[in-house]
């Protein structure tokens, strides 16, 4: 037998204001066509003042926990994956931890930026594995509007904030790709691509700093990187693209999601796209896309799904997973 991580419950938070691409014509020299164009957002969400990583990601969190049936004690692990995370320290997972009630159990963050919540489901899964835990709650969360240079219309409008969960519970199944649950992972880093998007501050370097990207060069690797990473999940979990019934990418860039699905073989009507909504929504943009998915009735129980990522490291990688 082989210990799956079978997903029991899913759910997302987007904060109220909603900033559609017109709100930046105001202050830069942009179009609600430039931005289509180039990315396919049309609108984003931005948090209130106050509003923290922490608190989204509870919101998200009490909407898995309620998918999934559960109480905030029903969990053993958060894992919550950001960039963003409300202080230095504590982890903005325990503070979700603190928040939802849960007495018991361990939680913590994962920092792989874009590619987080990817990070953050091979994490879970190996905990589940190791039966270090039951049912852990994996969450991506951000609030990128926070670290945004207004003035640089070339990243201020791609990116969105909000906060999605997913809630893992451990089963037995046959070691075969008919198994539900997470069937493979495969994660990467180059951290030579460190300038290709980054954020120009830090603890310390005593400075909050802003969101910095050379736009192309993150696309050219974007679509190779993101196509590969899934292709050798795909070969270790013993499925072809024939079998995908969707695939749901990190919501970064129409024109990326539709060169890696080119690039993979797998026509537009398998995947879910959520980025003309949200935006760029960095580590929570699966699980909201996920959440979504469920919510428009695309996803159902027994589909195959591959999920990719790439961010800033660079770092990027892919789950196969059985809903």
């Amino acid at each position: 037998m082989t210990r799956r991580a079978v997903v029991k419950g899913v759910g997302h938070y987007l904060p109220e204001r909603i900033v559609p691409n017109s709100e930046f014509e105001k202050t830069l020299d942009t179009s609600d066509e430039w931005i289509r164009s180039r990315s396919g957002i049309e609108r984003r969400h931005f948090a209130a003042e106050g509003e923290t990583t922490s608190a989204m990601a509870t919101n998200a969190a009490r909407a898995a926990l309620q998918d999934a049936g559960l109480e905030a004690d029903d969990i053993d692990a958060i894992v919550l994956a950001t960039s963003t995370a409300d202080l230095t320290f504590p982890s903005a997972a325990t503070m979700v931890q603190a928040e939802l009630g849960m007495t018991k159990g361990f939680a913590f963050d994962v920092q792989a930026v874009c590619a987080g919540f990817v990070f953050a489901l091979s994490n879970a899964a190996a905990l589940i594995a190791s039966q270090q835990a039951n049912r852990v709650l994996v969450i991506g969360a951000e609030t990128f509007s926070r670290i945004m240079d207004w003035s640089d219309r070339g990243t201020c409008v791609l990116f969105g904030d909000g906060a999605g969960a997913l809630i893992l519970e451990g089963q037995d199944g046959t070691g075969t790709a008919q198994d539900r649950g997470i069937l493979s992972t495969d994660l990467n880093s180059d951290g030579r691509y460190r300038d290709l998007l980054y954020v120009d501050g830090g603890v310390s370097t005593h400075s909050t700093g802003y969101l910095r990207m050379q736009g192309n060069q993150v696309f050219r690797h974007a679509v190779e990187k993101l196509a590969s990473t899934a292709e050798t999940a795909m070969q270790r979990a013993g499925v072809e693209t024939d079998e995908v019934d969707w695939i749901v990418p990190h919501q970064a860039n129409i024109r990326i999601i539709q060169g890696t699905a080119k690039k993979m073989g797998v026509p537009m009507e398998k995947v879910v796209v959520t980025v003309q909504d949200h935006g760029n929504t960095s580590a929570a943009s699966i699980p909201l896309a996920l959440s979504v998915g469920k919510a428009r009735g695309q996803i159902k129980q027994g589909d195959l799904i591959v999920t990719e990522a790439i961010g800033g490291g660079l770092a990027w990688g892919a789950v196969v997973l059985r809903w």
